[in-house]
């Protein structure tokens, strides 16, 4: 039985929650491996609709659940997050949740360094969550970084507090703010130690004993391919690497384990905040109209921000890309059922860059300003999809559209989903049987 990794092929929002969540019921652990509460993952459980940032989704399950080193973790948001599920009957215990003590923190001057910046970067803003996951990833790069073992041992933590300040109090002074108050951050830290350090473990070895006990592991990815920080639309990413190969260094297990790599993409595409979005439908006209209508059939709001997502057709051209570099075996569309009543749907298959027809996606911001989608048309259908759980509920054109989909990303598609319920999901192939 393969190990599985799930990972988002577009720009994040694919629907990944409820992918992992359907996956989980058969793992026997589920590992949050890069990125921080910027993530956003909607269950939807019967009417019990949970909504999660930082912990794993199979979590909901009680699937035993880790949050790898790769990951930078706010205690305080972990901390809130544990009790508004908590409200909602799911309980998080030591052994149902462990944190990796290798994983370095995001402190408070993160969320105040991320918001400086982003209000004084005017034009240039990336539409950063302001959460602090960029600033943290800094810090663990530079070698300054205070970690959940850190927690353990406060009374020694003077050095690298003197590595924090020197950096972030002339960045701060810069902005016009006064410089850290050491004694109020240590303090603050020796009021969430406790809580944070019942779940701390070397996670590492759990998953290596897991792996040697031929156990099912499920790797959870956060954001999308498109937002990876080598291979996304940069500067309009996010601070780690999103593809299926940080698997391996974010959980401490080696490449090996990662067996079936299942990118999840919507039907259609959205994005959320700045960047460029070839095949956006916006504006006063009729593709203005196509994308609010998108949007409001889809609920296109971001989970963490809520901001509202831009929405677009589904482009052939960066998915395909996304499976290349970021390993994809299979592909889960989701959202199908949004596509349900239109008249034609149409597909990037290209894009036209100085009158020549490219298929990729340039890496330079100036020419990917310049690029035009080019479109194949296909019918669309009357008929609906909605809760659809097998191939002979589908409408024809609809497996049409969705052979269309697999010919064009030149991969396979593992699940399709027809709405947010768990149990409406049409299984192709088992990424667990590979």
């Amino acid at each position: 039985m393969a190990n599985v990794a799930v990972i988002g092929a577009q720009w994040g929002d694919e629907g990944k929650g409820k992918i992992v969540d359907w996956l989980a019921e058969r793992a026997d652990m589920v590992v949050r491996f890069q990125g921080g509460h910027n993530a956003g993952h909607t269950l939807v459980v019967g009417e019990n609709v949970y909504k999660l940032s930082l912990l794993p989704s199979g979590i909901v399950r009680g699937t035993p659940s880790v949050i790898g080193n790769g990951v930078v973790l706010d205690p305080w948001a972990l901390k809130a997050e544990i009790e508004r599920l908590a409200a909602q009957g799911v309980t998080a215990t030591p052994e149902t949740l462990r944190i990796a003590d290798n994983c370095a923190l995001i402190l408070p001057f993160h969320r105040d360094l991320d918001g400086l910046r982003e209000d004084a970067s005017g034009a240039g803003k990336i539409g950063t969550t302001r959460r602090g996951i960029g600033p943290a990833y800094e810090d663990k790069v530079g070698r300054r970084a205070i970690r959940v073992c850190d927690l353990a041992h406060l009374d020694d933590l003077g050095p690298q507090l003197d590595r924090l300040t020197a950096h972030h109090d002339a960045l701060r002074a810069g902005f016009g703010e006064p410089p850290i108050d050491r004694d109020t951050l240590v303090a603050e830290l020796r009021a969430i130690a406790d809580f944070v350090l019942q779940f701390a473990r070397p996670v590492w070895r759990d998953l290596n004993l897991a792996k040697e006990a031929g156990k099912r592991i499920l790797f959870e990815g956060a954001q999308g391919v498109l937002l990876d920080i080598d291979h996304g639309t940069y500067p309009f990413v996010t601070s780690s690497n999103t593809i299926a190969g940080s698997a391996a260094g974010g959980s401490g297990l080696g490449p090996a384990a990662v067996g079936f790599v299942l990118g999840i993409a919507k039907a259609y595409t959205t994005r959320v905040g700045s960047g460029p979005f070839p095949t956006e439908l916006d504006g006063d006209g009729p593709d203005g109209a196509t994308g609010e209508r998108l949007g409001t059939r889809g609920y296109e709001f971001g989970t963490v921000t809520g901001r509202k997502r831009r929405c677009g057709w589904f482009d052939a051209v960066l998915v395909r890309q996304s499976a290349a570099v970021g390993g994809i075996t299979g592909i889960a569309l989701t959202k199908i059922d949004v596509l349900d009543g239109f008249e034609e749907v149409k597909i990037c298959t290209g894009y036209r860059l100085r009158g020549e027809v490219i298929d990729y996606y340039p890496a330079h911001a100036a020419d990917q300003a310049l690029v035009e989608p080019v479109y194949e048309t296909m019918p669309g259908w009357q008929e609906s999809t909605a809760g659809a759980r097998s191939w002979a509920d589908l409408p024809a054109q609809a497996i049409k559209y969705i052979r269309r989909v697999e010919e064009l990303i030149r991969c396979p598609v593992a699940l399709v989903s027809t709405s947010p319920e768990r149990a409406d999901t049409i299984l192709v192939r088992d990424p667990f049987a590979d």
